[in-house]
């Protein structure tokens, strides 16, 4: 199996090297970039890539779409930093098959590698645990698991601010912004920002 490694940091990098090459039958190539990937992508043909989130030339996310086009029948495993569901509920709609965070054990991997080449959808013990836990937390209270720039966000929101006076409130960029709003959709089960800002109005404003 020819296995794509896209991670910019070479110390992370390179332990999932020596990870993938206890391996016997994988063959590993690796990449930096976002660009580099694709291109490797493009002329090595991978049946796995294995992606990190935080790239430093483009959005993992958006390269997921990419790698579709590129690769149709290859299976994509997100290795990430990021244990926010919001993330990983971001990353499976753009057509991951597998979830792993840094902090998983090394084990993971294979496991992941195993289950997504099988058909199956794999999300690591940590990821579940998290997912179980914003489940119930969305029972009873939606609000309860946002970060406190989520919650001021909603709150410039229920002021009846744009997302670009949000940015300007927050101190962020737009893009910033409007990728926490949709981050914030996915969590909240809202499918768009109009929604999202009727959802802040009801539930902040008194």
């Amino acid at each position: 199996m020819k296995v794509l490694l896209i991670e910019d940091h070479p110390i992370v990098r390179a332990g999932c090297l020596r990870v993938l090459q206890q391996r016997e039958g994988l063959e590993v190539l690796e990449a930096e970039t976002a660009a580099k990937g694709l291109e490797i992508a493009r002329q090595a043909m991978p049946d796995l890539v294995i992606l990190d989130l935080n790239l430093p030339d483009r959005r993992g996310l958006d390269v997921l779409g990419d790698l579709a086009t590129v690769l149709p029948t290859a299976k994509v495993i997100v290795l990430s930093m990021y244990e926010e569901v919001a993330f990983v509920t971001s990353a499976m709609e753009a057509g991951a098959r597998g979830y792993v965070t840094k902090n998983d054990d090394p084990e993971c991997l294979f496991e992941a590698i195993d289950a997504v080449s099988a058909g199956e959808i794999y999300l690591s013990r940590t990821v579940e645990q998290r997912l179980a836990r914003a489940r119930i937390a969305e029972e009873t209270d939606p609000l309860s698991g946002l970060t406190g720039r989520e919650r001021r966000l909603l709150e410039l929101l229920a002021q009846g601010k744009t997302i670009g006076e949000a940015s300007g409130d927050l101190g962020v960029s737009y893009r910033t912004t409007a990728e926490e709003a949709a981050r914030l959709r996915g969590r909240l089960r809202l499918r768009t920002n109009a929604a999202l800002i009727k959802f802040a109005v009801e539930r902040l404003v008194r």
